[in-house]
């Protein structure tokens, strides 16, 4: 096996890159899913009640963010360090909220900031809400919500022939530098 190549056989770059495509298309499963949830519950609620287009959005952003933990808990991050449980919500649902802003926020400018009102629209610029906001999500989830467990990670470039290297100081949370978000928690 040359150094440069896992027990995988992949080089470590390419390791990596197929990991995170794989992450980023579960994530996306369940994302997807989501939209669906969060577009239906915002139809609903502008069909159904007399409530403002933005209002309309909060409560499907909210219902979203719901199913959308359920299904990233377990599907996209099961294998994920489950400790920690009230602190992995806290976080999801600190990090969800700013989501939630980014997201309305959209919507919220071009409704009434541009006068884009409209059934349409409306959608329209919730569906560009939700997609600036994933951006947000996907890496505020994945580097601070679901941490990589230790045990569990698995570093390409390592030394010791693709075993994770959490046992090495220099792989410390201590030291900013050797921060990596998919394989250590975020430092203090």
């Amino acid at each position: 096996m040359r150094p440069t190549e896992s027990r995988e056989g992949l080089s470590p770059g390419r390791g990596r890159l197929t990991a995170l495509v794989r992450e980023f298309a579960k994530f996306g499963t369940v994302g997807g899913l989501g939209i669906f949830v969060n577009l239906g519950v915002f139809n609903v609620c502008r069909g159904a009640t007399g409530l403002p287009v933005v209002r309309c959005s909060v409560v499907a952003t909210a219902v979203a963010i719901a199913f959308n933990y359920l299904g990233l808990r377990h599907f996209t991050y099961r294998d994920r360090d489950k400790g920690r449980r009230s602190r992995e919500i806290a976080l999801f649902a600190a990090f969800s909220g700013i989501g939630l802003v980014i997201e309305n926020g959209v919507l919220y400018v071009a409704t009434y900031g541009f006068g884009w009102g409209g059934a349409l629209l409306g959608n329209l610029f919730k569906f560009l809400g939700i997609g600036t906001a994933t951006l947000f999500r996907f890496w505020s989830y994945r580097a601070w919500v679901f941490r990589a467990l230790p045990g569990r990670a698995m570093r390409h470039d390592s030394p010791h022939g693709g075993h994770g290297d959490h046992g090495d100081p220099s792989n410390s949370t201590s030291n900013p530098a050797a921060y990596q978000p998919e394989t250590t928690a975020p430092p203090p």
